[in-house]
């Protein structure tokens, strides 16, 4: 984990984000299915933010609209202070942010070799001067991701997941970006790759003073690299904190489910740790419950829960919940 000023102004800046999809229903007839509906946060430099939920909770949208491979519906990005609005904008953040997608199968393209793959992004902002100069800087991000020199060459099914994930993320900081979205870069490796790649992502955070937004829906991989963990379900963010304080004391009732989940290494903590089994089935986007989301599978849910969405509020220094019911809990 980083160290970082908590008094830094923000390197990102997400308020209000809304990300819509509209979705075919019936003959002529769409309904808009919210991904990202109404998310607030900032990260700020050198930190790791990691975001975590369920599948489909709209983890991965974020992170995409952030970085507007998806144009927001709604809401605004600043970035180190500016508003990203224009194709300027986008172009210029392009520059200094950057993502590390999920699957290192899809995300390579199979007709180029590594070089070219990891050389993309220079060539799109023609940042070398000559043939000389960009070989040499490829060479420089491949070892500096465990990679050889006389993998260059070659092309990516070659590889194994683990060495396909190295080059994508050699890709990442060939621009040398302050902002990198991690878009659960581990989920598809096995085990034993897991701990070396998330090593990795650490050194090279220290070396090159990056910025995270780490998705994961592994509680674990996230408490190991974030500074603060946020937590989100169905389009909404319900609780955010530093990791420490998600972990050991979570507020937010679905917080608290997830964490009960999180396997124990000690027998006795094991069996003293009472799991909390959430009842239903997670609602569809589409037609998502009136009030908190949540309330559906909440056993504390109460009739003011189904009126309105609770406000996404400070409860504590820096530990922010959005819950009818804190206080009560």
């Amino acid at each position: 984990m980083s160290s970082f000023d908590r008094n830094d102004r923000p390197l990102v800046d997400v308020r209000h984000l809304k990300q819509y999809f509209n979705i075919t229903v019936g003959p002529l007839r769409t309904k808009a299915l919210k991904a990202v509906d109404d998310v607030s946060f900032s990260i700020r430099s050198g930190e790791t933010l990691g975001l975590v939920g369920e599948s489909g909770c709209g983890k991965t949208t974020v992170g995409r609209s952030i970085l507007h491979l998806y144009q927001p519906t709604g809401g605004e990005v600043e970035f180190e202070g500016r508003l990203i609005k224009t194709k300027s904008d986008i172009n210029e953040l392009r520059k200094k942010a950057t993502m590390v997608f999920q699957d290192p199968y899809s995300s390579l393209n199979p007709r180029m070799t590594v070089s070219d793959i990891i050389g993309e992004p220079l060539d799109i902002h023609k940042m070398y001067a000559n043939k000389a100069e960009r070989m040499e800087r490829i060479l420089e991000l491949m070892d500096r991701v465990g990679l050889n020199s006389e993998h260059a060459s070659r092309y990516a099914h070659e590889f194994s997941g683990g060495q396909r994930q190295r080059i994508g993320i050699a890709r990442a900081l060939a621009l040398r970006p302050e902002f990198i979205v991690c878009d659960e870069p581990v989920s598809a490796l096995d085990v034993s790759i897991q701990a070396q790649v998330i090593n990795m992502f650490v050194e090279l955070q220290e070396q090159m003073g990056l910025t995270y937004l780490f998705i994961a829906h592994d509680i674990l991989v996230v408490r190991h690299i974030s500074d603060r963990i946020a937590v989100m379900y169905l389009g909404k963010m319900v609780e955010l904190a530093d990791a420490s304080v998600i972990y050991d004391q979570p507020l937010h009732p679905y917080t608290r489910s997830l964490m009960s989940a999180v396997p124990q290494p000690d027998p006795k903590v094991a069996r003293a740790n009472k799991r909390i089994v959430l009842s239903g089935d997670i609602p569809s986007p589409l037609n998502a419950p009136s009030g908190c989301p949540f309330r559906t599978r909440c056993p504390h849910a109460a009739p003011c829960c189904a009126e309105a969405m609770p406000e996404f509020k400070e409860v504590e220094s820096g530990h922010f919940v959005a819950c009818h019911r804190v206080n009560e809990l």
